[in-house]
């Protein structure tokens, strides 16, 4: 098929655009759009001219419509005595009328319909309500040998679907009331074109017009995922578009002749859902919504001529510069601690599910009681959680009810326990009451189907308490970020369990950035050390590239003899390294290896911590999928003297003293990791100058606040 489109249509009455409404798709040339129309009439004409336009083009449309082309087996017989679909479409067209205002008289006709048949139906429902004798609003008995749904629901509903019945005019769900309308016009489109249309299953898909029902909620996983995308996309619009594209994916990719095969002994006269059976082929048959996750390997780059890069400029860029890497994949909700949703999660049901009491006490119809003294004859049993009261409280009456209850049938109050006295069969009170004292209203902390928690929210203890209350047995999140770490320097001793000598150092960052990964709920990868060889320190960066999202490394970020991470990068990946106005830990080194984005922290302990905190984090909750993740930070009084000069920003190591004031460790030298130690925090001192004395406002960030 050139060219694929999907009807999305409506019974309205009046004119309308937007939700609810007609909307239209088309595929074509690898393209796909959707257009709204407010009119059935100015729907036909956008089709007749799209067939049209298709016949003259000397190409082939496939038109998909979301409503029921046929009527179960029997209905044409006992109308008008032929039971062929495009009798009963005739038969339509004839009855109906349908004026380019959307007035029609589509429940008349139905009423007349139903004056063939034995009892009240099968047609039902008045979403006008008004009175039209012959057209029940509640469903009726069906006449002998009349099915309420066609062999393609039936098989439908099997798989979990939910069609609704082709005799259902009005409710939700409900496509009756297309289905009438909708013949009446896809026939006048079938004798416009008369010998070059044809219906499937009813006929031979080899006309260059097929037209053939389709049902939108094959693809109700797509859709969502899209619209927690985008919450201003239209429902309607996005399921024709999506429809669309993928009916015409498996057309350009000659897979839709087995959606053709007959489906069922009753399909050519009752019609099927075409693609039913198949649905995991026509979603396949989507094209990504999303690239693959990846970086730009020059994506750190700076403009030229930029040397000395202010804090807040830095991160913006980095911000600027990083998106989500991780896949996503789904986890049982109570596993779900500190993961990140990769889709936003919706109520399956409501919380509290039913209308409850807040208390122990009696639950009774409040409109029986009034002012003074009140006495209610108990009724036998009670409510209590778990245990619903079986039968309907009468009026004047009460009964025992227990917190956590299901308000029973009758009653819509409940008066606390301390409140009242027994006298062995009634319970006695003082009014007034205030109506529905003491209850809980069923959704009013989070009704069914309302949002509960966004994309990208890292699942806490509460949230996991949330989601399993509505009914959220797993959830979709990002795979755990794997952060690798690497140490290098020949100064540098792997572990404390070795000798070493005087000139050479314990490695402190690499135990302490993993745990930082650890802490911050993502998978550490110990990439070990290496030694200043350029050789060792490519073979740990190839193995970083494999098992790690993003790699930290420490040492060597600078443009010194020895500093080779940075010369390695610059010479076999993409290296951008930022001079930033910052104290501790100026240089930072950010490259690509591989399409794995490393970033080069300082070799002291201090500055490499200080880096990762500010920069590190925020950088890594971004990749982890969880967004820009901002330092927590409150102003205190100072409780230390500072002459700071212009031109960088400082992070002082700090904690509070017994008075809330900030106090600063005793030196500020990047070797100094007992300072890290001691310390509960960093204070920010700002880019400008400035003289900090005791009571001075000064910004503390606590490490609290970083999420340590």
């Amino acid at each position: 098929m050139d060219r694929v489109a999907v009807l999305d249509w409506s019974s309205s009455g009046v004119p309308k655009l937007g939700k609810d409404s007609i909307w239209l798709g088309l595929a074509q040339n690898g393209q796909v759009q959707a257009e709204n129309h407010a009119t059935r009439t100015a729907a036909y004409q956008a089709l007749h001219q799209l067939v049209a336009e298709t016949l003259a083009a000397g190409e082939t449309l496939l038109l998909g419509v979301d409503f029921s082309l046929g009527y179960p087996q029997g209905f044409g017989q006992a109308l008008m005595g032929d039971d062929s679909p495009f009798a009963v479409w005739g038969w339509m067209a004839d009855h109906i009328t349908d004026s380019p205002s959307n007035a029609h008289n589509l429940r008349m006709v139905a009423a007349q319909a139903n004056a063939a048949f034995a009892g009240d139906g099968p047609f039902w429902g008045n979403g006008a309500k008004a009175d039209i004798p012959g057209l029940p609003r509640k469903k009726p008995r069906l006449a002998a040998g009349l099915a309420e749904f066609r062999a393609t629901e039936q098989a439908a509903r099997k798989t979990g679907l939910r069609p609704k019945s082709c005799w259902q005019l009005a409710g939700a769900g409900a496509v009756g009331a297309q289905a009438m309308v909708g013949l009446h016009w896809l026939e006048k489109l079938r004798q416009a074109f008369a010998g070059q249309v044809a219906v499937w299953p009813f006929e031979q898909p080899t006309a260059p017009i097929v037209i053939v029902e389709v049902y939108p909620a094959l693809f109700d996983q797509d859709v969502a995922a899209a619209m927690a995308q985008d919450r201003n996309m239209v429902r309607d619009a996005l399921q024709v578009k999506i429809l669309a594209q993928a009916l015409h994916g498996l057309a350009a990719a000659g897979q839709l002749g087995p959606l053709f095969a007959q489906p069922h002994p009753l399909a050519q006269q009752e019609g099927w859902i075409f693609g039913l059976g198949h649905e995991i082929a026509l979603r396949a048959a989507l094209p990504a919504r999303v690239l693959p996750p990846r970086l730009r390997d020059d994506c750190f780059a700076m403009p030229q001529g930029v040397n000395w890069v202010p804090v807040d400029q830095a991160l913006a860029r980095l911000r600027a510069a990083l998106h989500p890497v991780t896949g996503t994949e789904t986890c049982p909700t109570h596993a779900a601690h500190g993961r990140v949703l990769a889709q936003a999660c919706v109520a399956r049901r409501s919380n509290p599910p039913m209308p409850n009491a807040a208390v122990d006490g009696y639950g009774f119809a409040h409109a029986a009681t009034g002012d003074g003294p009140q006495r209610l004859p108990l009724v036998a049993g009670r409510a209590a959680a778990g245990q619903p009261f079986q039968g309907v409280v009468p009026p004047g009456a009460a009964v025992r009810i227990l917190t956590g209850a299901i308000l029973p049938d009758g009653v819509d109050t409940v008066v606390l326990e301390e409140d009242t006295a027994i006298d062995g069969a009634a319970v006695v009170f003082d009014g007034p009451v205030k109506p529905g004292a003491n209850t809980r209203k069923a959704g009013e902390d989070v009704a069914q189907g309302a949002p509960a928690l966004p994309i990208g929210a890292k699942l806490r203890a509460p949230d996991l308490a949330l989601l399993s209350a509505l009914g959220l047995a797993q959830v979709s999140v990002y795979r755990r970020l794997r952060v690798g770490v690497l140490s290098t320097g020949d100064e540098i001793i792997s572990s404390p369990a070795q000798l070493a000598l005087p000139h050479q150092i314990y490695d402190a960052n690499r135990p302490m950035l993993l745990a930082l990964a650890q802490s911050w709920g993502y998978q550490p990868v110990d990439l070990g050390h290496a030694p200043d060889d350029p050789e060792v320190i490519r073979q740990r960066l190839n193995q970083g590239a494999k098992e790690a999202d993003v790699i930290f490394t420490s040492g060597g970020a600078s443009a010194g003899d020895e500093d080779h991470v940075s010369a390695l990068l610059r010479a076999s990946g993409t290296l951008s390294s930022w001079r930033i106005a910052l104290k501790p830990g100026r240089p930072l080194v950010l490259a690509m290896w591989q399409g794995v984005p490393v970033m080069g922290l300082p070799g002291n302990p201090v500055a490499a911590l200080v880096c990762a905190l500010i920069f590190g984090r925020p950088a890594l909750s971004l990749l982890a999928g969880a967004g820009w993740a901002q330092p927590q930070g409150f102003w205190v009084p100072a409780a230390f003297r500072k002459a700071k000069k212009p031109g960088r920003r400082e992070y002082l190591r700090a904690r509070l003293n017994a008075d809330g004031a900030a106090e600063v460790f005793q030196s500020e030298g990047s070797g100094r990791i007992s300072g890290l130690s001691w310390a509960e925090g960093l204070v920010e001192l700002p880019d400008a100058a400035i003289d900090v004395g005791p009571g001075t406002m000064v910004r503390f960030l606590p490490y609290a606040g970083f999420g340590l």
